[in-house]
């Protein structure tokens, strides 16, 4: 498969991964703690399964910006230097604590006031109001120069990344416990309970993130069963 052919298949099977995965329209259920019943083992499987000569997790706790451009480069070190094709290389995101909030569209960002919850600034020292790491800057090109400043091989947005194969997955816990704290903190809208923020949160993620019941446990399987490398930044 060709790098155009590849991406292509990536922006299917990511719209495909968006799409809920339980009875009740929420992806991971409506309980705290999820449910197998609630969890498509299948449509994982698929994703993090796939054919691959290279594999590798990244592990994201504390918020980090910065990582993005070294999971840019791994990508593009695989790709480039060592010379994987790309639809041989499984990069899977694996985001919790304040790192889930990489996985939450704008909606969220702004009705929860996640900058503000989180103490995330921008450079002005404003809260950060919406999820400005995701919305790609380049053009996707596959036949860009990896040299070129402004091409799609050094654009670290998330939906950049994701057009070239990064699999993002989204922590239920992470969301569940969150959302409880934004709630007791006065970040919800009157009236709304932890549940109802969860549940809102899980039906409003960026798109092609695909829900793990707890991504501590998600770790350990993608590297047991799936052999993923681990690897993550202080």
């Amino acid at each position: 498969m060709n790098r155009v052919s590849f991406l292509a298949a990536s922006a299917t099977v990511a719209a495909a991964v968006a799409a809920p995965a339980s009875a009740q329209g929420v992806p991971g259920g409506t309980h705290l703690v999820e449910r197998k019943a609630d969890f498509d083992e299948r449509l994982f499987a698929a994703k993090v399964g796939r054919p691959a000569d290279v594999r590798q997790l990244w592990d994201a706790v504390a918020f980090k910006p910065g990582v993005w451009n070294n999971v840019k480069n791994a990508m593009n070190g695989l790709a480039f230097g060592f010379g994987y094709a790309a639809d041989a290389i499984a990069v899977a995101w694996c985001g919790h604590g304040p790192s889930a909030v990489y996985a939450y569209g704008d909606e969220v960002w702004a009705k929860y006031r996640i900058g503000e919850y989180f103490s995330l600034k921008t450079d002005a020292g404003a809260p950060i109001g919406s999820n400005v790491y995701y919305a790609s800057k380049a053009a996707i090109d596959p036949k860009a120069d990896p040299d070129d400043p402004n091409g799609m091989y050094q654009d670290t947005a998330i939906a950049t990344l994701q057009r070239r194969g990064l699999i993002v997955l989204a922590c239920h816990t992470a969301i569940e416990e969150q959302s409880r704290g934004i709630v007791k903190k006065g970040f919800a809208p009157a009236g709304m309970t932890a549940s109802d923020v969860a549940d809102d949160i899980l039906t409003h993620l960026i798109p092609g993130a695909f829900v793990v019941p707890s991504m501590v446990a998600a770790i350990a399987v993608l590297q047991q069963a799936y052999r993923y490398t681990y690897i993550t930044l202080a």
